[in-house]
């Protein structure tokens, strides 16, 4: 499944980073890496962007750019 489907308060572990260029490199760059775990923190009213939690930091990402992260959801 894609980020942009996890619901809010789930885990999840990153398991591929999609993109192209300056933008697989941008997510990259803060920290969304295969083996990451991610939460979804919060989805604004109309459905983007959404905000996540991982690395003790929270990060806001637009829901299409969400869609290029692949994620596999953590059993509980």
């Amino acid at each position: 499944m894609t980020l942009d489907k996890l619901p809010i308060g789930k885990t999840a572990v990153v398991t591929r980073v999609g993109g192209e260029g300056a933008l697989r490199f941008r997510f990259l760059d803060m920290g969304i890496i295969p083996r990451t775990k991610i939460k979804v923190i919060k989805v604004a009213p109309l459905g983007d962007p959404i905000e996540i939690r991982l690395r003790d930091y929270e990060l806001t990402l637009r829901t299409e750019d969400a869609m290029n992260i692949e994620v596999s959801e953590e059993e509980e």
